[in-house]
């Protein structure tokens, strides 16, 4: 079985996360924009509409895992698979994966371990969030500055039983692009149209999101009340 020495401390694969809370919204925007944005990857956006990409916003609570407890916020992109032929709708929706633009943490071991083993953009950042509470909100603070401030409005429960979901993840650091196996288990599910409402700092971050229309109404947000996650071996494309 692989394993990685992170801190003195043996990390073994795949990593197990046994319970997070998961929340997140979606933004259709200007595909040429994306494309822009993430064009250091390689990769390239999946056009879920005609000239329309994705980017989504997620905040994280991970309250048991093997990277210990630790929040987390993610700017992230879909993407083609490397090498799929181009076109639109909900075929580019349906294979896309998730491209890892920003991942800040507030905890130094997952930061080195996310960084060393699968080459996620983790940087140490000021997360705050509130999940006890009705709305769901996060506000991240990087170098003194805002970044953002979101706040959702869980919708409607998905009924039907969570299965196992597998989806690729994608990163990209000093140079080299990987793809990261990653599966996820979701109980309490709850979606909705819309949902979101967003305030953008004076970050570097929040320019850039304001470059591609943001605020907005969002397409649609989710919350996760607990998700069991398993991450694999990343490998080189």
């Amino acid at each position: 079985m692989a394993s990685h020495l992170i801190q003195g401390r043996t990390v073994s694969m795949p990593v197990q996360v046994r319970d997070a809370a998961v929340c997140s919204v979606m933004y259709t925007v200007r595909a040429d924009a994306a494309r822009a944005v993430i064009a250091y990857s390689g990769l390239d956006v999946a056009e879920v509409l005609p000239g329309r990409a994705v980017c989504a916003l997620a905040f994280v609570d991970y309250r048991d895992g093997d990277l210990d407890t630790y929040h987390e916020f993610g700017v992230a992109y879909l993407v083609r698979p490397p090498g799929a032929a181009g076109a639109t709708g909900l075929g580019e929706l349906r294979h896309a994966g998730a491209f890892i633009h920003w991942l800040p943490v507030d905890q130094r071991f997952t930061l080195e371990a996310g960084r060393a083993i699968w080459g996620f953009p983790k940087e140490l950042a000021g997360i705050d969030l509130r999940l006890d509470s009705p709305y769901k909100r996060c506000i991240v603070r990087k170098d003194g500055r805002l970044v953002l401030d979101v706040l959702l409005k869980p919708g409607l429960p998905v009924l039907a039983p969570p299965p196992l979901t597998g989806l690729e993840v994608y990163t990209h650091r000093e140079g080299v692009t990987r793809r990261v196996p990653w599966s996820v288990r979701a109980h309490g599910v709850r979606v909705r149209p819309g949902g979101a409402l967003i305030r953008l700092g004076n970050h570097p971050i929040a320019k850039e999101l304001s470059e591609l229309g943001l605020p907005k109404r969002a397409l649609m947000s989710s919350t996760v009340r607990h998700a069991e996650m398993i991450f694999g071996e990343a490998r080189t494309i």
